[in-house]
């Protein structure tokens, strides 16, 4: 609907030279609409002064009606983590590689801008997973993932042993280089490298897919996104382990903890252009249409 966002809040990546432009460029389209513009630490790092207000991340969520983030998936998948939970719509603008997630291109915001504020978009919700490690039943760390929870080994060339278990009920022990618990949206990323399948991101659903599992009977298993699922980390005093949110968050493990996952109560609200479709996505990222 017209008028919906009014209130922009910019995140951008930090410290890329090819942000500047793009940023100033998007702001001072901002400006010339009359809107009011709040920038993340982040973006306002390329302005020196910023010449509107600065607020921390969750201060800028609760106070936007639309967070553009510039940058690439990346940057996207550290604001989600943010963002989720006042449930302000995300619309990335893409300066990466991939960009499953960033699907607006610098040349085309102005266009894309006008639909957007015109209420010509589109809008989904992706769901985020919530992990919490417990050691000795006392909590020691708790975070949030958009694409994937991964438990792997720390730094040597040796398996480590996961025991894992599904609402209670025991699924298997297996010894791997890790295991990778993964959203629909994250099926694309370190899930789909380790063999695992693609979801629809429209799926209530989440894939666990081993990592260099030592027995070859061992595959990617997919389950109801409602589960609770509960890895215990085997081994002795020598066994060093990590688990890494979304590949930018980590925290130590060691044998005897849990890590507890499981969806987080808040979906991330994504905003697409018109006439967005995933499918196409896909096969221009991943090169299904390419001819030899």
């Amino acid at each position: 609907m017209p008028d919906r966002f009014k209130r922009i809040g910019l995140i951008a990546k930090y410290s890329d030279p090819a942000v500047a432009d793009t940023l100033g460029q998007l702001m001072l389209d901002l400006e010339r609409r009359g809107l009011e513009v709040l920038l993340d630490e982040s973006a306002a790092s390329y302005f020196s002064p910023p010449a509107h207000p600065v607020l921390e991340r969750a201060a800028l969520a609760a106070g936007s009606d639309l967070a553009i983030v510039v940058g690439g998936d990346g940057t996207l998948l550290n604001a989600a983590r943010s963002l989720a939970e006042a449930e302000v719509p995300v619309l990335g603008v893409n300066l990466g590689r991939l960009g499953f997630l960033a699907d607006v291109s610098p040349d085309e915001m102005h266009e894309r801008m006008d639909e957007i504020l015109a209420g010509r978009y589109e809008e989904e919700r992706r769901s985020l997973l919530h992990a919490r490690v417990l050691r000795g039943g006392q909590s020691m760390s708790e975070s949030d993932a958009l694409n994937d929870v991964v438990v792997h080994k720390w730094d040597i060339a040796r398996m480590i042993e996961l025991e894992t278990r599904i609402d209670g009920r025991y699924l298997n022990t297996q010894r791997a280089d890790g295991l990778i618990v993964a959203t629909p949206t994250g099926s694309t990323a370190y899930a789909l490298s380790g063999g695992g399948p693609i979801l629809d991101p429209t799926l209530q659903a989440v894939v666990l897919v081993p990592i260099c599992p030592h027995t070859l009977s061992n595959r990617p298993f997919v389950i109801d996104d409602r589960s609770e699922i509960d890895i215990l980390v085997h081994g002795d005093d020598t066994t060093k382990a990590q688990i890494t949110c979304d590949g930018q968050i980590n925290f130590g493990l060691v044998a005897g903890d849990h890590v507890l996952i499981r969806r987080k109560d808040h979906d991330l609200h994504l905003i697409h252009p018109p006439g967005h479709d995933h499918f196409d996505i896909m096969r221009r990222k991943l090169r299904w249409a390419e001819q030899p």
